[in-house]
C-alpha cells in the first residue's frame, strides 16, 4: 500500500510523468481466438450427465472431459465460490491466474479463457455462458468473477489473528483434492492454487489500492459455465465468507451450497474438439 504521506519530495516533472498514457500490457486480440458459435452448437446437444453438490464451508471435486461443459450453479442463497483447475491426467498443469490476469483482466466472463501454468500454458477451459455479465463494473470499481484475490487461506490467518482455523477455502481444498486422488494431505496441498473466484464481487480501492469484497449480486439460479478445452479436474470451495459482504473465513457468515453440474454434448461432437496443444516455446532459454 502506498504511503499517504511520502518520505519523498515529487520531482519538477511529477505532473508530467503522472499524465501519460498507459498501455496495455497484453493485446488479447492477438490471442487463439474460441470458436464461440461451435461451442453453442455443440451445447445445444448437451445433457447433464454428473452433478455435485458442495457443501457450505466445504470443497468437491469433480471431472470433466474435453468437449463437454460445466456449469457452477447458485442454488440455495447467495455463495462465492473458489475455483482450482488440474489437467486431469497431470496436476502439475494447473490453472494460472495471475496470467489469465494479465490477458483478460481483473475480472472474466464469457468468451474469456482460463490458462494453464508454465511451460504448458494453454487454454484449459473457455467461458461458455455467465448469468451475471449484466453486472459490468459498478461505481466502486467492483466486478464479478475476479482473478485477483488468491484463496482464504489457514497461514495468512495465523498471521492476521494469531488463530487456526481449518475450513477457508485452502484447506477445503486440501482435503477435497486429497480425498479425491488418495494422495496424503501434505502432497495434495501442494497442487492447490491461486483461484478464479466465482460469483464474488471484488476491486480495488481508488485511494489506496487495497483489494476489497462486497456483497456478491448472485442470486439462486445464476451460474458461470465453461467449456473444457482439455479433460479437467475441477475443484470447488464453498467459501465460508457465504457472499462475502463482511468477511471471509467466519463460522458466523450465513454460508449456502454450490452446485456443479457436467453437460455432455457426447462422444463425436467431444471428438470433433481439438485440444490446444502445449505452449511450443522452446524451453532453451537463450542457452544453445
Amino acid at each position: 500500500m502506498k504511503l499517504k504521506n511520502p518520505n519523498h519530495s515529487a520531482p519538477d516533472m511529477a505532473e508530467a510523468m503522472q499524465s501519460i498514457r498507459p498501455v496495455i500490457c497484453y493485446s488479447p486480440e492477438t490471442l487463439p481466438q474460441p470458436d464461440m458459435l461451435a461451442m453453442t452448437e455443440a451445447r445445444k446437444l448437451a445433457v447433464k450427465t454428473a452433478d455435485i453438490t458442495i457443501a457450505p464451508r466445504d470443497a468437491g471435486c469433480i471431472e470433466v472431459p474435453a468437449g463437454a461443459f460445466f456449469r457452477i450453479l447458485s442454488v440455495d442463497g447467495p455463495q462465492v465460490g473458489d475455483l482450482n483447475l488440474w489437467n486431469a491426467h497431470d496436476l502439475t498443469e494447473r490453472f494460472y491466474s495471475g496470467k489469465t490476469r494479465a490477458l483478460h483482466g481483473t475480472h472474466v466472463s464469457t468468451g474469456d479463457r482460463v490458462w494453464s501454468s508454465i511451460p504448458s500454458m494453454r487454454p484449459m477451459a473457455t467461458i461458455s455462458d455467465d448469468s451475471l455479465d449484466w453486472y459490468g463494473f459498478d461505481e466502486f470499481g467492483g466486478s464479478v468473477h475476479d482473478v485477483i484475490g488468491t484463496r482464504c487461506d489457514p497461514y495468512t490467518g495465523r498471521l492476521l489473528t494469531g488463530d487456526d482455523y481449518h475450513y477457508c477455502c485452502h484447506s477445503n481444498l486440501t482435503r477435497a483434492l486429497a480425498s479425491y486422488t488418495g494422495l496424503p494431505l501434505h502432497e495434495a496441498e501442494v497442487h492447490v492454487h491461486d483461484v478464479l473466484n466465482v460469483f464474488m464481487c471484488t476491486g480495488f480501492t481508488r485511494d489506496t489500492g487495497q483489494y476489497f469484497m462486497k456483497a456478491s449480486p448472485v442470486r439462486p439460479g445464476d451460474y458461470l459455465e465453461f467449456f473444457a478445452e482439455i479433460d479437467l479436474l475441477v475443484g470447488l470451495s464453498a467459501c465460508p465468507g457465504g457472499d462475502c459482504s463482511s468477511e471471509h473465513s467466519s463460522d458466523t457468515a450465513s454460508c449456502h451450497p454450490l452446485v456443479i453440474e457436467v453437460w455432455d454434448p457426447g462422444e463425436p461432437a467431444r471428438k470433433r474438439h481439438q485440444m490446444p496443444q502445449v505452449n511450443a516455446y522452446s524451453r532453451t532459454h537463450g542457452i544453445s
